[in-house]
């Protein structure tokens, strides 16, 4: 899937990225709900949006996890669910290991990661990366579940306080679940 790269028009992911989530940032900063601990996140973010810059621009599901994957007969069957598709940083794709894959299997999680990198442990690189997108979602999940399910704050509040803890708020990059061997 990260094979394929954005047709020339397509801008550069870290000015569409960057774009997109300062407008999360000016929704979020005057919304109605805060997460606690805001600044610690606001400035991770800040200290690592650098990192971004000259990263691929490839196809992205942009909502893998393991909700939409079928399988058959205890093997892959295919993947689902293309419709927030677009295109960047591949490293991208792996947020949603951290939101909800990891709450349903934590050794699917581990293996996920492990498959993608051919069983080689992901550096310090992917895991900056990693933790800057999980970051920068705890801000467009606030947003976006107060404009679309605003009756689900709840449960993405105890979601994002979830990963956050996973990351002692970024001051970790590999989250606790994540075994290496």
């Amino acid at each position: 899937m990260h094979q394929y790269f954005a047709p020339k028009h397509i801008s550069p992911w870290y000015e569409r990225k960057a774009t997109k989530h300062q407008r999360y940032m000016d929704e979020y900063l005057n919304g109605g709900v805060r997460v606690r601990h805001d600044d610690k996140i606001i400035s991770f973010i800040e200290q690592n949006m650098k990192y971004m810059e000259h990263r691929p621009n490839v196809f992205q599901h942009n909502d893998f996890h393991v909700g939409n994957i079928i399988v058959k007969d205890k093997r892959l069957s295919g993947i689902i669910d293309f419709n927030r598709y677009d295109w960047g940083d591949p490293i991208h794709d792996f947020l949603k290991v951290g939101i909800f894959s990891r709450e349903v299997s934590i050794p699917f999680s581990n293996g996920q990661l492990k498959g993608y990198f051919q069983n080689e442990q992901p550096g310090e690189a992917f895991w900056r990366l990693y933790s800057l997108y999980l970051a920068m979602c705890v801000f467009s999940s606030v947003v976006w579940t107060l404009k679309v399910t605003p009756g689900s704050m709840d449960e993405m509040l105890d979601k994002i306080y979830t990963f956050l803890e996973d990351h002692d708020y970024f001051e970790r990059m590999k989250p606790k679940w994540y075994q290496e061997n």
